[in-house]
């Protein structure tokens, strides 16, 4: 029906307007993280090489750490939809790569039996570990959540487990997300036309770790410095989940006879540009994650 294309396109651009606000938004809070987890919070504190590149100077009291001199690196897998001995009546927690553009990640949508822990060989991944999405063309692959409840993963997802501490789960998230580029820029030098991070690029990627003490105080700095950016991201995706809804109602009320748009539609110019291709911007964000759900149901 030619009212809603032209009412659909509206609201497609209106959707793409906020997410483009919301990249800007994550691009300014990426720039804070970034510059506290290489630099630290005093600019007068002595520097060092720290012979990566993309992290260029360091203070001089920091170490650099390979993450498997520091933490456990491993991944999951998908048990076969085809056997409902491992998801009928599941209660184990089992995320997939879409879980980490939470951040924090305190429950699950999915659940798998103890017979496909067994079977499968899932891993039991700790509370407290940082998860990294190591596959997807959108860009979801290279982000990082913080774990806050023991789960099992696919193979989309590898862990890192802290087993010294040297490292905060927090401070550990910060770096990773402030390495975001340089873990894109490996998965795109595998050679592979799907990029992908593999465990092996994992623990040799290395970090630079302030004394844990210091750690605590730039976890607290970048929280203050990026709250309102946050806040205005959440506030955008509520709006985006309104004009969603609105969407659907509207579809319905009007396919159902609900709401008569017939004499809206004469309104309408004859020669006005209706945008029929437009896409929801939370699809187009990451088509690979449609694919992988996709192929694991």
């Amino acid at each position: 029906m030619r009212f809603l294309a032209w009412a659909n396109g509206r609201l497609d651009r209106a959707i793409r307007a906020k997410r483009k606000v919301i990249a800007l938004l994550t691009e300014q809070k990426q720039a804070i993280v970034r510059r506290v987890v290489t630099r630290g919070l005093d600019a007068s504190a002595p520097l060092k090489a720290s012979n990566i590149d993309w992290l260029g100077d360091i203070p001089a009291h920091w170490d650099v750490w390979r993450i498997s001199r520091f933490a456990k690196v491993g991944n999951g897998s998908t048990p076969s939809r085809a056997r409902p001995r491992f998801w009928d009546g599941g209660t184990y927690p089992w995320l997939n790569s879409s879980q980490v553009n939470r951040g924090y990640i305190d429950h699950a949508d999915q659940f798998v039996t103890r017979t496909a822990l067994r079977e499968c060989h899932l891993p039991r991944v700790p509370a407290g570990s940082v998860l990294v999405a190591i596959t997807g063309q959108g860009k979801t692959r290279g982000m990082s959540a913080k774990l806050g409840i023991e789960a099992t993963i696919n193979q989309h997802l590898a862990y890192i487990t802290p087993r010294l501490p040297v490292v905060s789960t927090d401070y550990l998230h910060f770096a990773l997300s402030a390495a975001y580029p340089q873990l894109r820029a490996i998965s795109d030098d595998t050679g592979s036309t799907k990029g992908a991070l593999t465990c092996e690029d994992l623990k040799r990627f290395k970090l630079a770790l302030p004394p844990p003490n210091e750690q605590a105080e730039l976890v607290e700095r970048v929280r203050i410095e990026t709250s309102a950016i946050t806040e205005a991201g959440e506030r955008l995706e509520r709006e985006i989940d309104f004009l969603r809804e609105y969407r659907t109602r509207l579809v319905a009320d009007v396919v159902t006879g609900k709401l008569d748009v017939r004499e809206a539609a004469t309104r309408l110019p004859a020669d006005l540009p209706i945008d029929l291709d437009a896409v929801d911007a939370d699809v187009a964000d990451d088509p690979e994650l449609i694919d992988e759900e996709a192929a694991e149901a």
